[in-house]
């Protein structure tokens, strides 16, 4: 007889590229895990793995057997979402935000999902954009929080909220209390975000579309280092305006109005269409209604000379 756990062994083989990391990932003993195979191979009588290859590469009857295997264990969650109750419910989630989402909203999230499903083991991830949603296209993460920026009809969305950026600096360095022309950003050195976040690349756009032409750019991944660099007199940047007030009360930042204005970045709960939809959808619901940017999880002496 067939069974899910000899299908789950075949999944995470190829999925972690060897015996031995499944056996890890599993928790079972590598001869285990082979005895999983074996049976599966008894059973069809057709070797899955090429025994000649010195990697864990199926055989053309296996990667029938590894398709038909992802759409069984799909059909399983999706029947473990719809049947079992919320305390119930027993398993690992790998959630995807930003450093953004990181550094505001996702406590509060986090507290949701455990009330909301208590023995559900969350497994957070904190990257770029670009690196999520890679990421979650290689069915390596569940759900990820992200600027509504990528498009593809293979994944849902559900929106969120969004972020006012402006541009900012440290007081000394733009002293004029009238709005800026964006042409005159050429003058400064802009402290800007790289094309793999979401907010970097919409603006990158949106500044081309405005045909400004930036002469000095210092690219941060981060935006903790971003807020220092701007505190610290670098040059001027794109910065969260509400979580950054009480350094803008201090006078550590200052606005700079431009016209036109930035315009806001809307974020988004992304998910895949064709996997754990009743759970993601969920914990999608519980993100808008816990999101919100305006407060910043650090000590307000961010960027403070030491």
């Amino acid at each position: 007889m067939i069974t899910l756990k000899q299908l789950e062994a075949i999944y995470w083989i190829v999925e972690l590229g060897s015996f031995e990391a499944a056996s890890i990932k599993l928790s079972m003993s590598q001869s285990a895990i082979s005895k999983r195979v074996q049976e599966l191979e008894d059973a069809f009588d057709v070797p899955i793995f090429d025994r000649s290859k010195r990697n864990a590469r199926l055989t053309p009857k296996g990667e029938e057997l590894f398709e038909c295997a992802v759409e069984m264990l799909r059909q399983r969650d999706y029947l473990l979402d719809r049947i079992s109750s919320k305390e119930a419910l027993v398993r690992r989630y790998r959630l995807g935000v930003t450093e953004l989402t990181a550094l505001t909203w996702l406590p509060s999230l986090v507290e949701k999902i455990r009330a909301a499903y208590p023995k559900v083991a969350l497994e957070p991830s904190i990257e770029l954009s670009s690196e999520l949603f890679k990421k979650l296209e290689n069915d390596q993460l569940d759900l990820i929080i992200v600027p509504e920026i990528f498009s593809d009809a293979r994944f849902a969305s559900t929106q969120l909220d969004a972020v006012e950026n402006v541009w900012m600096s440290a007081p000394d360095l733009y002293q004029e209390n009238e709005p800026m022309q964006l042409q005159s950003l050429a003058s400064y050195t802009v402290l800007t975000q790289g094309g793999s976040s979401g907010t970097g690349l919409i603006y990158e756009r949106w500044l081309a579309e405005h045909d400004v032409r930036l002469n000095r750019t210092l690219t941060s991944n981060y935006l903790v280092a971003q807020v220092g660099l701007t505190i610290s007199g670098v040059g001027i940047s794109y910065l969260p305006k509400n979580c950054l007030a009480s350094i803008i009360k201090q006078g550590r930042l200052k606005i700079i109005h431009t016209q036109p204005p930035l315009p806001h970045i809307r974020y988004a709960a992304v998910h895949r269409a064709d996997r754990l939809q009743g759970l993601s959808l969920e914990i999608a619901h519980l993100a808008r209604q816990c999101c919100d940017f305006s407060h910043l999880i650090l000590d307000s002496s961010l960027g403070e000379n030491e």
